[in-house]
């Protein structure tokens, strides 16, 4: 076997193993090539100042690679989800705790496409679910830029509270003030549960 099939066979061993999880709408697994084209679509829109863009198609290259680095090293990151009815990647959702981190995120991201409808919400739903179920997190929480309503929105919608705002961040993202949302696990089932009325 050559270097080259050796490495295509540990690469599809690799993604075999991943988890792949189902929504109503979405479909939520390990980042892909595929997905890079509208990776950087999103990464290029001016809504993505708040997380660090908008970015150049080769600075977005270099962010999209972060997440299936996170996979390999650490064994979870951020899931691309992609719409079931045209495939099409509508943006990351998942677990994300980088060194420093100032607790276990799940963090999420939208392709402009897909604002509006729901989408980041069922994602992070799955996505929580899975951090709780599979990583044993005791809590989740969510890095929001004050001025960032429509994140805020997203991490209500969830259950969260404002847990506290400061200076959390790792350098050289610590020069600015970060609302920390979050909520437990216990929170989290509680309000999971079904109803028995």
């Amino acid at each position: 076997m050559d270097a080259a099939s050796a490495h295509a066979g540990w690469f599809e061993g690799l993604s075999a193993g991943a988890p792949v999880i189902e929504t109503p709408r979405l479909i939520l697994r390990v980042p892909e090539k595929a997905d890079f084209p509208r990776f950087a679509e999103m990464m290029a829109d001016p809504a993505t100042h708040f997380i660090g863009g908008p970015l150049t198609r080769g600075d977005a290259w270099r962010r999209f690679l972060m997440m299936p680095g996170a996979w390999l090293t650490q064994g979870f990151g951020m899931f691309s989800f992609v719409e079931k009815s045209t495939g099409l990647f509508m943006g990351q959702a998942g677990p994300w705790q980088p060194d420093g981190w100032p607790g276990t995120e799940v963090g999420y991201a939208c392709h402009p496409e897909g604002r509006g409808q729901g989408y980041v919400t069922e994602a992070c739903t799955a996505a929580i679910d899975w951090a709780f179920d599979v990583l044993d997190w005791q809590d989740v929480i969510h890095s929001v830029d004050p001025d960032n309503a429509a994140s805020a929105n997203v991490a209500k919608r969830l259950g969260s509270q404002l847990l506290r705002t400061g200076k959390f961040l790792p350098a050289p993202l610590d020069v600015k003030d970060i609302n920390i949302w979050g909520q437990s696990r216990s929170e989290w089932r509680a309000r999971r549960a079904p109803s028995t009325v």
